[in-house]
């Protein structure tokens, strides 16, 4: 009887050792994994849901979790607050000038990151259009009927906000084609800033502004932004409306080369970012109102985006380094046409 009850507890003594082995082995094998991705604004919603399908597909793969931390704000601010520290594994902001405006004053991401992802590190597009009271009082259409007696326009501020960049470039490229000279460009851009009763620092801001604050007549947003804007208006208070032409806003992402090596985390952040091309990244940002580079994803979603001429910053105006130096550095077009405004 002795033996017996002796080798009865034997055998639970040695599944006891199988099941506490077995936990040891998985906990050496596995771990936790924390990323920050360093954001601009409108990026919110998708980077919400898009981290979910990520920390499922990487758990799938890896049998690791990853934790992702995000960070939101004006996309010059967030590029600052990379400089003086933060910690961010990847960078997704709204302007390539932003991202190698970390470089020049801290060399923590590989001067060739654009080529380390397809489409020169953009796997989404979006655009510029209008949001306007329901009902469109002030009969907006297109950019020439920003700059109508009475109407209010409501924009960010091109020296901390990267869809305000957009936004000043998008106005000049429409002006400069249609009216055929810098000098006209540069007094119908300046006749839009003139009809701006506040310039807030971030796209965020400026909705904010406009939609609950109840200020201007129209928004210059970015697409995805508006469009969220009137799904979560349950009054139906707003219409989007998409003007003739505008400009191919391209925000791309890159690893910080410096603080994943630190961290040890450049394997999760690389598949992080790339995974953004993957069908599962394309869908849902088409689901969020951004334009997928993927053509076999945004053919499935050709119905919910207008068809609008978009011009690009290559063509129009040489690339984003003469664009920042002719329009935003210190003393260029943008600090004259305000000192104009304000004198």
């Amino acid at each position: 009887m002795i033996a017996f009850f002796q080798t009865r507890y034997l055998w639970k003594f040695i599944i006891f050792l199988g099941v506490l082995f077995s936990l040891m082995i998985q906990s050496g094998y596995t771990k936790t994994i924390t990323l920050l991705n360093v954001s601009y604004d409108p990026t919110r919603a998708f980077y919400h849901e898009y981290n979910k399908a990520f920390q499922k597909y990487w758990k799938e793969k890896t049998g690791d979790t990853v934790v992702i931390y995000e960070s939101h704000g004006p996309s010059g601010k967030q590029a600052r607050s990379v400089i003086d520290g933060m910690q961010a594994d990847v960078v997704t902001l709204a302007l390539s000038g932003d991202i190698n405006a970390i470089n020049k004053y801290q060399p923590l991401i590989d001067p060739n990151w654009q080529n380390k992802l397809p489409n020169h590190s953009t796997p989404y597009i979006s655009t510029i259009v209008f949001l306007v009271r329901k009902g469109n009082p002030k009969q907006i259409h297109d950019w020439d009927d920003l700059i109508k007696p009475g109407v209010q326009v409501i924009t960010p501020n091109p020296k901390t906000s990267g869809v305000a960049r957009w936004n000043f470039l998008a106005a000049w490229a429409y002006a400069l084609e249609k009216y055929g000279s810098d000098e006209k460009a540069y007094q119908f851009v300046k006749q839009i800033y003139q009809h701006a009763p506040i310039l807030d620092t971030g796209a965020r801001s400026s909705s904010l502004s406009f939609i609950q604050r109840g200020l201007g007549d129209v928004l210059i947003s970015w697409e995805n932004e508006a469009y969220m804007a009137l799904n979560e208006s349950s009054k139906e208070e707003f219409e989007l409306i998409t003007p003739s032409t505008s400009i191919l806003a391209a925000p791309p992402v890159a690893v910080v080369d410096q603080i994943v090596d630190k961290k040890g985390t450049r394997a999760v952040a690389t598949a992080y970012l790339t995974y953004l091309y993957s069908d599962e990244g394309q869908t849902l940002a088409a689901q969020n109102y951004y334009r997928p580079s993927n053509p076999e994803i945004a053919l499935k979603f050709k119905d919910k985006f207008k068809d609008l001429k978009l011009i690009t910053i290559d063509k129009v105006f040489k690339g984003w380094k003469q664009v920042n130096n002719r329009f935003f550095k210190d003393n260029a077009i943008f600090d004259q046409m305000m000192r104009e405004i304000n004198h």
